[in-house]
């Protein structure tokens, strides 16, 4: 006959077992769910690169108040001196 471990013992191992393979679960599912959201921050992303492009093509370079949608020309400083 062999030697056994309390059976109070055996329950506890049972439940953190049980307990690693939820969390394990639940690990997975937030993975996949990052995967989605860093999917769908690349389209946003993606987006506003052609928004900025169109904006660029009719307005030239600017910034734009994102409060009341005024803007102001990029001045580039090329970098030479008078």
């Amino acid at each position: 006959m062999s030697a056994k471990i309390e059976e109070k013992e055996l329950e506890q191992l049972k439940a953190q077992q049980g307990a690693k393979a939820r969390l394990l679960s639940d690990i997975g599912a937030i993975e996949a769910q990052k995967h989605e959201l860093l999917h769908a921050f690349a389209e946003v992303v993606g987006e506003s690169k052609k928004l900025n492009e169109e904006l660029e093509e009719k307005y030239g370079k600017i910034t734009v108040n994102l409060e009341d949608g005024s803007y102001e020309e990029i001045v580039e400083e090329d970098g030479q001196a008078d």
